[in-house]
């Protein structure tokens, strides 16, 4: 990928030099003064020098002006923040692309059932565009930790990003019409409408059962930090149920007055907001599951943890060793200290930190401790990528990074990927902080969900209505089920 930074210059204009010369001196009768009476070729060697004087002036101004022309032959470069926010953008539009197109097709592999056939193209498509974007992460968490170090090797690797996504995207957009035809919706829209009409009742129906979940685990563990990643889910699910029942209703009307064009962008508004809502209520589930099997766990890792710090402590502890070893110890005994008290705690904050404390140790990474620290992994790498799921109108780049680094992570060394995962929800709730949403304050939009849907990336939030909705593809496709042009 190049980028033309080149900057259009004025040609020189011809013309006569103007040169600079003073007038000879009079003598006090009007005569000519002796200094005016100098040799030709003196004054023929003046004329040169202050003629070559001028041509460099010339030279210089064409060089630096910008009237179109002439090209600069040392163009002006791009800033690299400008380019680090190009590459930010292109990470977040074909992260969010992926996630769209996921979406989607959950919705075509509910239709086609075990045809497997049938969706292979479109999964295969999919994961090579993830290839391409866990690349370009993969860039950008070095470029952010400063490798490379030297400006034109991280010119190099900020084109690399955009490439990486650019071909991440494409591969979705050629895609996107066998997608189409496959799906059918002109033809087929009956059948879809009622895929989506069915999840969202059964999403419908479970939401008071996981409300009722959610009562339980803050009565069973009322330290706020236990259940704090899910604060609000409930009703965040809700929302969304909200503004698909509005969005299903207005298909199946647009649907009987055979306006299917409007009737499909109701559709995918409503699929998207199903997904979402089953997201929102997965985490809830997923932390009812994960608490008790945490609070399960503790006592032995506790254990496991005490006794790796007993061998490590009968060995020759360096300075630094030593500061690690009292660590060690002091947060193992504040973890005793709550697990037989009275107090209440949050058993997978207790497993983290006996975790933490045994990694400088060289330990945690198998038996009873590697097994906390896949629990804590695979639970705080989940609860950032729901997050970001259902957030990700507002979600920028650093928390996306951070997330793919987690969830690599999460693959090869569970021990080490609750920090970039509780990093990436921090980053990613405080871009929610900052950006707002300002359809919420908007008359009915509370009510009928569309900040909701905008927050959540549902709706791109380009038209007063907040749409229009995104559907499986690159950038070049996503859009397409929008209104047409007046």
């Amino acid at each position: 990928m190049t980028i033309n930074a080149e900057v259009p210059v004025a040609a020189a204009r011809g013309g006569p030099v103007a040169v600079a010369g003073g007038h000879g001196r009079q003598d006090a009768e009007g005569g000519a003064s002796g200094a005016d009476l100098v040799l030709p070729l003196v004054a023929v060697g003046g004329v040169g020098v202050l003629a070559g004087y001028g041509y460099v002036r010339r030279t210089r101004r064409a060089r630096t002006r910008t009237t179109p022309g002439v090209v600069s032959p040392q163009p002006p470069v791009t800033p690299l923040p400008v380019l680090e926010r190009q590459a930010g953008a292109a990470l977040v539009q074909a992260d969010d692309c992926l996630r769209t197109s996921r979406e989607e097709l959950a919705f075509v592999e509910a239709r086609f059932g075990t045809d497997a056939g049938a969706v292979e193209p479109f999964v295969r498509a999919l994961r090579k565009a993830e290839r391409e974007l866990s690349a370009a992460f993969a860039i950008r968490l070095r470029y952010d930790q400063g490798v490379p170090g030297e400006d034109a090797a991280r010119r190099h690797a900020l084109a690399g990003i955009v490439g990486r996504c650019a071909e991440a995207g494409r591969r979705l957009d050629t895609e996107a019409p066998a997608f189409d035809q496959l799906r059918a919706l002109e033809q087929e829209l009956d059948s879809s409408l009622g895929i989506a009409e069915t999840r969202f009742r059964e999403l419908a129906g479970r939401a008071g059962g996981v409300d009722a979940t959610l009562a339980d685990l803050n009565t069973r563990y009322p330290l706020a930090t236990a259940t704090s990643a899910v604060t609000g889910y409930v009703e965040q699910a809700k929302d969304r149920l909200v503004f698909a029942t509005t969005h299903l209703n207005q298909a199946r009307q647009a649907a009987d007055l055979d306006d299917t064009g409007t009737a499909i962008r109701d559709l995918r508004a409503a699929e998207g907001a199903i997904g979402q809502a089953d997201v929102f209520l997965n985490d809830v589930d997923r932390l009812a599951n994960s608490l008790p099997a945490a609070a399960e766990l503790v006592p032995a890792a506790l254990t496991g943890a005490e006794a790796e710090l007993a061998r490590a402590t009968t060995e020759p502890a360096p300075g630094r060793l030593h500061t690690r070893l009292a660590h060690a110890h002091a947060t193992l005994a504040a973890v005793r200290e709550e697990l037989t008290g009275d107090s209440p705690y949050d058993p997978l904050d207790a497993l983290r930190r006996i975790v933490r404390a045994v990694l400088p140790l060289g330990a945690g990474r198998d038996g009873v401790l590697g097994a906390a620290a896949w629990l804590v992994g695979r639970s705080d790498v989940g609860a950032a990528d729901g997050f970001v799921a259902t957030h990700r109108g507002a979600v920028g780049t650093a928390a996306r990074t951070r997330l793919a680094e987690a969830e690599l992570l999460l693959a090869t060394d569970p021990a080490a990927a609750d920090v970039p995962a509780l990093e990436a929800r921090e980053a990613a709730e405080q871009d929610v902080r900052v950006h707002g949403n300002p359809y919420d304050g908007r008359a009915g939009d509370r009510t009928s969900g569309v900040g909701g849907a905008v927050l959540g990336g549902i709706l791109l939030g380009e038209e007063p209505d907040g749409g229009p909705p995104l559907c499986f593809g690159g950038p070049a496709t996503r859009k397409r089920r929008g209104l047409p042009p007046p």
